[in-house]
Parts: C-alpha cells; structure tokens; sequence
C-alpha cells in the first residue's frame, strides 16, 4: 500500500471492493465515490487486479468481473453444468452454450465496427434458428479440418455438433418433457436464464430478451478482442457477416 495515504480513502476504496468481492456489483452510491476520487478509483482497481479481476461501469452500476480462469471469482465449468444445464450435463453442454452466447452476440452486432447494437431484442425461437443454422455450416467443414481446429481452439466441435443434433428440433410442452428427452428450445432457454442471473440479458417478455449495459460494455470491451475470443468469432463466421464487413479490422484487434 502506497505510504501517505489517509486511512479513510483506503477504507472506502477497501469498502467498494469487498463489496464488490461479495456481489459483483455495486450501485449508484458507491459508483459515484468511485467516480469522484482518483485515488479510490486507483485502489479499487488494483484491489481488482490482484484477484484476476477488472471493473466495469455499465448505467449507474459498478461491476467487477473475472478476466482470466485464475481468479477465484471465475464460475468454474463444474457449477455452471450443476446450476445452469442438466444433472448430466458433459463439456459438450458447455461448449454448446457458449457458442449460443456467441451467435446471440452476433445477431445484435453486425461486425467488428459496430460499437452499439443494430437491433433492440431478439425471441428465443429466433435465436434457436440462428444457432441450428451456424451448427449446419459447422457440419460443412470436413472432419479432419474440424478436428485440426479443435487443437487451436480446445473446442471439440464434432461433439458440439453430436449434441445439438440429438436434441428433439421442436417446440416441446411442459408434459412431453420428461428424462434424457430435451428440445433445442429448452435447451436454449437454460442458456437464456444463465444470461439473466449474470445480468448479460433482460427478459422483456413474449420470449424475447434483450442485452443489457453491462452486456454492452463487455462487448464493447472484451468480446471482439482476439486476445479473449481466441479466433473463434473468425472460424464461426468466416465468410458471413463477422468476416465481412469487418474482417479489414479483424487484425487490429
């Protein structure tokens, strides 16, 4: 800790971050002394840092989020799998998620230059489409290049793609729902509801979500960078609109 500085700035600074530490989030309030006093900006953030973790301001809320997988905050694939997907949820589950989370990313930004979102919401049949379709151009890859890139990406895409297609492709009721049998809906509304309790999504009702603004800024801020994609946003939309409009920034990133 830096000599000199007065105990009361260091205990506020302390303050915002252990609440932080416990919620993730704090509001107006604490944001404003946070905002206020460079000083206790400074000391929130390098509390931040010592834990892996970054903070965010999104609306009138200050968020801390985890930047790599050795902070203790990082929700680890095991908790995810119990809280948010099936008993028996396997990796596949896992990288079937995240890959919905990154074509519901790419139905609200269009590109690489896009900085806001050109749309407002999207419902969940919508989303489904999208990801039945982005799984469908998957399957034109050639198994061995598939293979190949689950070396660069530690994805295994072929079980991805396993998975989704043994998921029912219909909209199914609370009565035929029933053991091992699970919709691709079903399935995606178990992403959309871990969206929701990590305050990325809103639903607006009508099955139809929206981002939120602190979605936005991790976008903003995280999601197009290479360094934290991975090149993944390439080889899911090579030759379509990531790839597209925005491939000539793509390697600025």
């Amino acid at each position: 800790m830096t000599i000199g500085l007065e105990n009361g700035t260091v205990m506020k600074a302390f303050r915002i971050y252990t609440l932080l530490a416990r919620d993730n989030e704090v509001g107006k309030e604490w944001l404003q002394e946070y905002m206020a006093d460079d000083v206790i900006r400074g000391l929130v953030d390098q509390f931040a840092r010592e834990v892996d973790c970054v903070t965010i301001i999104a609306g009138e809320q200050l968020y801390m989020i985890p930047e790599t997988r050795l902070s203790p905050f990082h929700m680890n694939n095991e908790v995810i799998k119990r809280t948010y997907l099936r008993a028996n949820a396997v990796n596949a589950d896992l990288y079937l998620m995240y890959v919905s989370i990154i074509v519901l990313i790419g139905a609200f930004y269009d590109s690489y230059q896009t900085m806001e979102p050109t749309r407002s919401f999207i419902g969940i049949e919508e989303w489904t489409a999208l990801v039945n379709e982005r799984i469908a151009l998957l399957k034109t890859h050639p198994e061995a290049e598939l293979k190949e890139m689950e070396k660069e990406f530690s994805y295994n895409w072929i079980s991805l793609i396993e998975k989704w297609d043994a998921m029912d492709d219909i909209k199914e009721t609370a009565a035929r729902q029933s053991g091992n049998t699970i919709s691709r809906v079903s399935f995606m509304d178990s992403v959309r509801k871990f969206l929701i309790t990590q305050e990325l999504v809103t639903d607006i009702g009508n099955q139809e979500i929206t981002l939120t603004e602190k979605a936005k800024v991790v976008v903003q801020r995280y999601f197009m960078e290479l360094e934290y994609n991975r090149g993944i946003l390439e080889f899911l939309y090579q030759n379509d609109t990531f790839e597209g409009e925005g491939s000539e920034h793509a390697s600025d990133l």
